[in-house]
């Protein structure tokens, strides 16, 4: 595989193989610069994928009207009759997934979001801080002190699935087979998949739906749980029909994967940049631009998905009608054309336009949500232990390209300072 001929490099890369390298998806950040540096919209000439890597170029892409996120509309995907025949696991698999609003392109995208976008809104978000709060301070005075263990599976892995649950009133009792569920779903982001996996998630997936189509037939429209009540309330009204019901419950509590990879892979940034750390715990101030510099520096997922309904030039490179476009976060958010100094970890960077959470029509839903979860998780744990400290190497998921996150952080806390 090669550059695309826009480029000024004659180099060859092979995409695949890089995305897939562990060693790249425990460090991708010098390879993404290098590649920036050729052309910051690049062809796989084989797939007829394009990628992005500049900051302003996904910014265009992603408030481009031409672009959706419907990706039954890409030419070569597992729509395609070519495809569904050749590999009838990922359409049924894929199809049965699709219809859910973060999958949508207009107008059924923004028919479904309307049910929900108020209710995600920053300032509605804040009555769930007190629940919030109370479950990190669960969490945090369950942690073991003065022998290490891992943060990931102790802490960074619970809260957002508690909260999620809360948020639709499931009982604590389902965590186990929530947890697992999703651990099968989070495949279904990385492009590539074996036919092993792909019949893993797919069991999963019905499996979750045919809980929630129980769960939500036992709630009425004036469920307390708000989320459970829009629910209903959208299918009542035929804004929404059951199979896409069903679809946006599962990915709004399942969609959680994102956070637990940025209480990780922000509480290992502050970890390894101790002077930062030690700026936090002096100056709570900085929490909100500190937890942006987390998502910008290590971002927790790898790559946000477009699709061409129209043919889009974007910053002069044509990526046709039907064509599948994914930005490269981990590069999009060190673009030194929009960030100064881009590797320096520095938590009161203003401004800080990082790129995790989309862009455009399809900006993450939950984007305050995460915020709040990642607030308080930061906030309890630096006012709780003076010392925390890394306690062993932290391991890298490298079994998916498309979340980035940890799968072990060992850490010991003490409420003594050293």
């Amino acid at each position: 595989m090669s550059f695309s001929s826009d480029s000024p490099s004659n180099e060859k890369i092979d995409w695949w193989q890089m995305l897939l390298d562990p060693d790249f998806i425990k460090s991708p950040h010098q390879k993404l610069e290098l590649i920036r540096k050729s052309g910051a919209v690049q062809l796989d000439p084989e797939t007829g994928i394009y990628f992005i890597l500049g900051h302003r170029e996904f910014r265009q892409l992603a408030l481009a009207p031409e672009m959706g996120r419907d990706t039954q509309l890409w030419t070569n995907g597992w729509s395609s009759p070519e495809s569904r025949q050749r590999d009838p696991l990922s359409y049924d698999l894929f199809s049965e997934f699709q219809r859910q609003m973060v999958n949508s392109n207009p107008p059924d995208h923004r028919r479904m979001r309307d049910v929900y976008e108020h209710a995600f809104s920053p300032k509605r978000m804040l009555e769930f801080f007190p629940m919030i709060e109370a479950e990190t301070k669960k969490l945090v005075n369950s942690l073991p002190e003065g022998a290490p263990f891992d943060f990931m599976t102790n802490f960074a892995n619970k809260l957002p699935l508690i909260i999620s649950r809360n948020l639709f009133g499931i009982s604590a009792d389902m965590d186990h087979q929530l947890a697992k569920w999703n651990s099968a779903l989070i495949k279904i982001g990385d492009i590539l998949m074996s036919p092993d996996q792909k019949s893993e998630a797919l069991l999963a997936l019905r499996e979750y739906k045919d809980y929630l189509r129980k769960y939500l037939s036992s709630k009425t429209k004036d469920s307390k749980e708000i989320f459970i009540s829009l629910t209903l309330e959208a299918l009542s009204a035929g804004t929404m029909d059951e199979e896409e019901v069903i679809n946006n419950c599962l990915g709004l509590i399942s969609g959680n994967e994102t956070t637990v990879s940025l209480l990780g892979n922000g509480l290992l940034s502050l970890l390894q940049h101790p002077q930062e750390l030690e700026r936090l715990r002096k100056d709570s101030g900085l929490m909100r631009s500190g937890i942006e510099e987390m998502l910008r520096h290590e971002p927790s997922i790898n790559f946000i998905l477009r699709v061409a309904i129209k043919d889009f030039q974007c910053s002069g490179v044509l990526i046709p009608q039907g064509s599948m476009a994914i930005g490269l976060v981990s590069a999009i958010n060190r673009d030194p054309e929009r960030f100064n100094d881009p590797e320096k970890f520095d938590i009161s960077r203003q401004p800080n336009a990082q790129s995790i959470f989309g862009g455009g029509p399809h900006v993450c839903i939950g984007a305050a949500l995460a915020r709040m979860e990642a607030q308080s998780c930061f906030s309890a744990l630096l006012e709780e232990f003076p010392r925390i400290e890394i306690a062993g190497e932290p391991l890298w998921w490298v079994d998916r390209t498309n979340q980035r996150g940890l799968q072990s952080l060992p850490i010991m806390i003490s409420r003594h300072a050293a």
